[in-house]
């Protein structure tokens, strides 16, 4: 069973997606605030995490970059999410695995998920 840590500030869309993937047979967490980041991804032993862009008034992107440059959290991949779809350059850039639109197509969601899996396995 795979561990995915949601950061979403929006109450609604963290639980929508909770429900979503633990249905798939995931075990999710959801965040609402980004503290405290780097301590939930090691002590549930996260091994996936979905990154809004915007998380109420704060930059993902500088989220994305810690993760990324922390020795302690490097490896988890993340993937980025946001209603911009011009935002994907630049979450990339910032480390994103990968990048996927709001609203979301929830076959391609868990498409991309299953191949970060796949990559890091």
């Amino acid at each position: 069973m795979k561990n995915i840590l949601i950061v979403e500030d929006d109450r609604i869309i963290g639980e929508m997606l909770k429900y979503m993937f633990t249905s798939k047979g995931y075990k999710v967490w959801v965040q609402q605030h980004p503290g405290e980041i780097d301590n939930n991804i090691q002590e549930n032993r996260i091994d996936l995490v979905l990154l809004d862009k915007f998380l109420g008034g704060l930059d993902g992107l500088l989220i994305c970059n810690k993760i990324k440059t922390n020795s302690s959290t490097a490896h988890v991949p993340v993937i980025m999410m946001s209603a911009l779809e011009e935002a994907k350059a630049e979450c990339i850039q910032a480390g994103a695995h990968d990048f996927i639109t709001k609203p979301f197509d929830m076959n391609a969601f868990f498409n991309k998920i299953e191949k970060v899996f796949n990559q890091t396995d």
